[in-house]
């Protein structure tokens, strides 16, 4: 409990409190303001803009990665050669650090000499700005975020998949159960409790998203891609406006709480079953 209380109690606590205040970050006086940072924030257009972003980053990075972690749990499950080395490969995305893996990516996406745009052109596909396009910028991190986490989620599914007793498969067959019957009877129900978890973390991850955005767009082009916790980097760190930012973080930590408890408690039926 020391470490909790000393590292995350308290340093809430003041961050609250400071939400009450108009301290810039660098001068020793401040004064108090109540809710009026609050009340900024729920009436500013950027507010809403970044939490929009949010939104559509966090519903484009869950859905795949879902589908790419199961797919891939799958696969493996066939009893692939040198299974083992295959997982590491996987998962290699996710033990890389966000931010070096962010410097690879932008030079591949990189408009006139990148690898994703070469190799577009071998198609005579459309080749993006894919950095400075306000309409592709966030597609552009999107990739990158599946790309990292996809092996993440695999790995929580093979587990899952290796716990589904062996005669569950056999009844199917006898039954003549197809590919998509056994999917959808055996398979995603009793993968349903590692779903609703990867699903609950992957969004909470997508909300606290911030190592990608301030390598590859630092938020822009024009916005496009400032999420909630950009948007508070911004004002804390830019702007010096920290009792605004600590309202937003505030915010920012009710609204993931929220989410969790209605992922939790609205999918408990789900899960049951």
């Amino acid at each position: 409990m020391i470490p909790l209380v000393v590292f995350w109690f308290v340093p809430m606590a003041v961050s609250v409190w400071l939400s009450f205040t108009n301290w810039d970050y660098i001068s020793p006086t401040f004064d108090y303001v109540g809710i009026e940072n609050y009340t900024n924030a729920l009436t500013s257009a950027d507010f809403y803009s970044a939490l929009k972003n949010t939104i559509f980053f966090g519903f484009w990075t869950i859905l795949p990665t879902i589908f790419f972690g199961l797919l891939l749990a799958l696969l493996l499950r066939k009893g692939l050669k040198g299974l083992t080395g295959f997982k590491a490969f996987l998962f290699a995305p996710w033990i890389t650090p966000m931010v070096a893996m962010s410097i690879v990516w932008s030079w591949i996406y990189e408009p006139d000499v990148g690898l994703l745009n070469q190799v577009l052109g071998w198609f005579n596909l459309p080749q993006p700005s894919w950095l400075t396009d306000s309409e592709m910028a966030m597609w552009a991190i999107i990739i990158v975020t599946v790309w990292k986490n996809a092996g993440w989620a695999m790995l929580f599914y093979a587990d899952a998949l290796s716990k589904i007793p062996d005669e569950l498969y056999e009844v199917g067959n006898i039954e003549g159960a197809g590919w998509l019957q056994r999917m959808t009877t055996i398979v995603i129900p009793l993968v349903s409790p590692t779903t609703l978890f990867l699903v609950i973390i992957s969004a909470i991850d997508s909300i606290q998203a911030y190592d990608q955005i301030q390598v590859m767009t630092q938020g822009g082009p024009a916005g496009s891609t400032r999420t909630l916790l950009y948007l508070y980097y911004q004002m804390a760190f830019e702007q010096f406006n920290m009792g605004q930012a600590t309202a937003l973080a505030t915010l920012i930590v009710i609204l993931t709480g929220a989410l969790a408890l209605i992922m939790f408690y609205g999918s408990k039926r789900w899960v049951h079953y």
